[in-house]
């Protein structure tokens, strides 16, 4: 996969050709599916008006990925605390907002993406402003913890590992592209920050 963010403007520009940029929306879109789906498990009309006047859920997400992205607030409140009550109490009334954000996100992604018109192997230039930085900031790391959950992506060793993977394994595609993800995002944290280091 191809080219990288660089500083430019203000912003942050990056070139995709049509299979990159395909891909990303792809991703996109699925993780974007996949933050709705917790939210939208009742489908009822009680449920839906129900929905309109209650706080967000108080369980995390069955799911690994989902728990990756929306993960207990405390782990461990000491001897005296209980860390599953805070942790749901702290849920109730911030993952809906946080839920929200992390489609924002994959929005602008998706329609930064939308806006490009790469053919074969041309590759189209990407200008983002600061506040669409953050975005997509956000949107890839948040499809790069969605991908870890996926192959069990705990930490740095984790991820060499699978590099060895033989050609044939299943998983190297995957693998390959949460190693994009992971320079695409630290190329563009790196071009965020470069008006600061001067």
């Amino acid at each position: 996969m191809g080219r990288y963010f660089t500083a430019e403007d203000g912003g942050a520009t990056a070139s995709f050709d049509a299979i990159e940029a395909g891909v990303l929306r792809a991703y996109t879109e699925q993780m974007l599916e996949l933050i709705d789906a917790r939210e939208s498990a009742g489908g009822t009309a009680e449920d839906l008006i129900a929905s309109a006047f209650s706080k967000g859920p108080t369980e995390p997400p069955e799911d690994p990925a989902l728990a990756r992205l929306f993960p207990d607030a405390y782990t461990d409140l000491g001897p005296d605390g209980d860390a599953q009550a805070a942790s749901a109490e702290f849920r109730r009334y911030t993952e809906n907002d946080l839920r929200a954000r992390k489609r924002d996100d994959a929005r602008a992604v998706i329609r930064s993406l939308e806006a490009l018109a790469p053919e074969g192997r041309r590759r189209e230039r990407l200008h983002l402003e600061p506040d669409e930085c953050r975005q997509w900031l956000g949107a890839l790391n948040d499809l790069r913890l969605v991908i870890a959950s996926r192959l069990g992506i705990t930490d740095d060793e984790d991820f060499e590992k699978l590099m060895d993977l033989d050609d044939d394994d299943p998983r190297g595609p995957l693998v390959l592209t949460y190693g994009w993800l992971t320079t695409l995002q630290d190329t563009l944290v790196e071009a965020m920050t470069r008006p600061l280091q001067r």
